[in-house]
């Protein structure tokens, strides 16, 4: 299967580490409008590189195309794959707001191509062993969830030219870091109905144009709660912490390897789960890029439909334009529905 590469920066070497290892997957080409950041990927891994991802596109006419771009440009380039009969592979989020979300949810159905979104955090074991423990009956519905997302990011991750931006970024610590919490949330939770958000710039004032902590409340589809507290403002990027209460059980979440139940008197008896996959890029992150980027590919060679699509991804896209909106301008501090 051929395969492409948009943007080459600091992700791509995740995806280009995932598909190199992989039987059966050529990288045919790599797009960045940095050539030499294209032309240092492209000798990595034997492919062409290429300034202009449409050029690529119509000259290597790859099987499925991977974005790993700024974030206001995943959308666009999204369709345009899709337009060409390309699979789409995308970092997160895949949209920026509801209308970009319905339009890749359109495009994929109307080209009969798939669209993967990266929230590989819900391939990391310790999340798969939660969601197993939370579809036994004895731990009764969820009826509550907390989580925190305390990282550390200073002037030198600004550095480049778009992060902290609100063109590029679309956001800041919501969009970017908090965005895989988010879709946990939901995903454990059974969906999102309505959130009131709020952001805040604690540590980046006159460096970002964007917001460093986010503070969210989320009413779930079965009537309970979560709560999200976010930030980049930490001195240490931690373990994301992340607390299900049940009717009948806790459970709680840390990283993406360690899972506990908590006991009556709240003492956290760890659970079993099944070693860590190889773990690349940052340890935080989780390791769950080679076994999503892999379950992609074994979808599309079986023709059967990837889980986290346009639709399924586009749910913590969602559910983060609500919050951007619910904490500016008319709407600040009202809760918006989705």
């Amino acid at each position: 299967m051929k395969t492409a590469i948009i943007g080459c920066g600091g992700i791509s070497h995740v995806h280009r580490a995932v598909l190199s290892a992989m039987d059966g997957v050529e990288i045919v080409g790599v797009a960045d409008i940095k050539p030499d950041r294209a032309q240092a990927a492209a000798a990595a891994c034997g492919a062409r590189a290429y300034q202009d991802y449409l050029t690529m596109l119509d000259a290597e006419t790859p099987d499925c195309v991977h974005i790993c771009t700024p974030h206001a440009l995943h959308t666009p380039m999204a369709l345009a794959a899709l337009q060409r009969g390309i699979h789409v592979l995308t970092e997160k989020p895949c949209a920026t707001s509801r209308a970009e979300i319905d339009a890749l949810i359109r495009a994929q159905r109307e080209s009969g191509r798939q669209l993967g979104v990266c929230f590989q955090n819900r391939y990391n074991p310790a999340v798969q062993a939660l969601v197993a423990a939370l579809a036994h009956p004895e731990t009764g519905p969820v009826k509550a969830i907390r989580a925190f997302v305390t990282w550390n990011r200073g002037r030198d991750y600004y550095s480049d030219d778009w992060h902290g931006t609100r063109a590029l970024e679309c956001g800041g610590v919501l969009i970017n870091q908090a965005i895989h919490t988010v879709d946990l949330i939901q995903h454990l939770g059974g969906g999102c109905s309505a959130v009131t958000g709020h952001i805040f710039n604690d540590h980046l004032q006159g460096v970002i144009e964007v917001e460093d902590t986010a503070a969210l409340r989320m009413t779930l589809q079965n009537g309970g709660v979560a709560l999200l507290y976010a930030t980049t403002a930490y001195g240490e990027d931690a373990r994301v912490l992340i607390e299900v209460q049940c009717e009948k059980a806790v459970f709680r979440l840390e990283g993406g390897d360690l899972l506990f139940r908590l006991a009556a008197d709240g003492t956290p008896v760890r659970l079993p789960v099944d070693p860590p996959a190889e773990v690349l890029g940052k340890q935080y992150w989780g390791g769950g890029h080679t076994a999503l980027i892999r379950d992609f590919y074994d979808h599309l060679a079986a023709g059967r439909p990837f889980p986290i699509d346009a639709a399924e991804g586009g749910k913590a896209s969602a559910i983060v334009a609500a919050c951007y909106q619910s904490a500016c301008g008319e709407t600040e501090g009202k809760e918006v529905l989705l």
